[in-house]
């Protein structure tokens, strides 16, 4: 019989396989035009490695929906493609025909032909995973951009002082948190949307307080948009996302306060996704053991790693677990993946009390500017 996690997790590490279902709502009259950018996409994306299939579908009820699904050998390859200027570049022709979207991405637990309980040698070679995960409704996302240099201090101030929009999205979807953070003049918004997370994003992206915002933003901002334009904003959006690879919370009632911080991981070239992957190995090993950390994500885009982590009492009392360096050697390959790295002890083992990582751990840690809790439904 399959045992079930009891910890709340998710992960892009796990093994299985991907199913990826993309829903598309098209204009009236763009069936031919959409046909056209596809069958270009198609071409492109099966040539990425990682790719297996992927099937065209139209509704027999509504000619203007249809469906795109594809299947990946795991989520790794997927998230760097569909995050990649390869993937913004490829999927630019179907904006024009496209209406609206819904992007969808599961882990294939079971399938005809393959018995029920999986066992560690045949997940490897089906790529099936073998046990469900516990969640709790939560969407993780975050957004990372860059501001101009020198206009940190301004930016977090307007990003500081924004009024918080209406939680309830629709009778299924409402915002949760938010929490914003600023590393040198890099910011990261991390969102937990009960629901949809796409409805909620377009809720927040309607409200006059969230504009004003990010019209005053505008101007610091490193990379250009305009808002008024869908091409634009929709391109500075998709190159902003940061997705979540990974997520776990602890079992059972936490003791004490517990206080949010953001570590921010600044991987070599192609480094990036072995740096969320170890990390994520240790943040499955902590829950295991009860750690003061209560939860853990780590969002990965690229080169750009941010674990986010909720931890009971000062960050500094435990730096190698904050930093997830945690057993033999773990420092030495976490230095190996860093730019700058050299600044981690090359020991066999690190030590709570090493001078060197509390004081990577300062640097790593985020500045929060501002984290911000839903008020209760009435």
């Amino acid at each position: 019989m399959t045992t079930l996690s009891e910890r709340i997790s998710q992960s892009a590490f796990d093994g299985s396989r991907l199913r990826v279902v993309l829903l598309l709502d098209l204009f009236d009259g763009a069936q031919k035009q959409f046909l056209e950018a596809y069958e270009h996409m198609r071409n492109s994306v099966a040539s990425v490695p990682g790719h297996i299939s992927d099937q065209l579908c139209q509704s027999i009820e509504n000619p203007s929906q249809w469906l795109i699904t594809s299947e990946w050998e795991s989520a790794p390859p997927f998230l760097a493609w569909v995050n990649s200027e390869a993937h913004v570049e490829t999927v630019q022709p179907l904006h024009s025909c496209v209406k609206d979207t819904r992007s969808l991405r599961f882990s294939v637990l079971r399938e005809t032909g393959q018995a029920f309980s999986v066992s560690p040698e045949q997940q490897v070679r089906t790529g099936l995973q073998p046990v469900p995960r516990v969640g709790d409704g939560v969407v993780r996302h975050a957004l990372t951009f860059t501001v101009k240099p020198g206009s940190e201090k301004a930016v977090a101030k307007i990003l500081a002082g924004y009024t918080s929009p209406a939680a309830r999205v629709d009778d299924s979807t409402r915002l949760r948190r938010t929490s914003l953070f600023m590393h040198g003049n890099r910011v990261v918004r991390a969102i937990e949307v009960q629901g949809d997370l796409m409805a909620a994003l377009r809720h927040v992206s309607r409200q006059p307080e969230v504009r004003a915002v990010e019209e005053a933003i505008n101007p610091y901002l490193e990379q250009d948009r305009d808002l008024d334009d869908p091409n634009s904003a929709r391109l500075f959006f998709t190159r902003a996302a940061l997705p979540a690879v990974h997520h776990v919370s602890s079992e059972g009632p936490t003791p004490g306060e517990v206080n949010r911080h953001a570590l921010f991981y600044r991987a070599k070239e192609d480094c990036g996704l072995a740096v969320a992957r170890m990390l994520a190995q240790q943040d499955e090993a902590a829950a295991e053991n009860r750690s003061p950390i209560v939860s853990s994500t780590v969002f990965q885009r690229d080169d750009i790693v941010v674990r986010l982590i909720d931890v009971t009492g000062p960050l500094d009392d435990r730096p190698v677990l904050a930093l997830g360096i945690q057993g033999p050697r773990k420092a030495a390959t976490l230095a190996r993946l860093l730019v700058d790295g050299d600044e981690l002890p090359d020991v066999p083992q690190a030590r709570e009390g090493d001078a060197r990582i509390k004081r990577y751990v300062t640097r790593a840690d985020m500045q929060l500017v501002t984290d911000r809790y839903a008020p209760p439904e009435s």
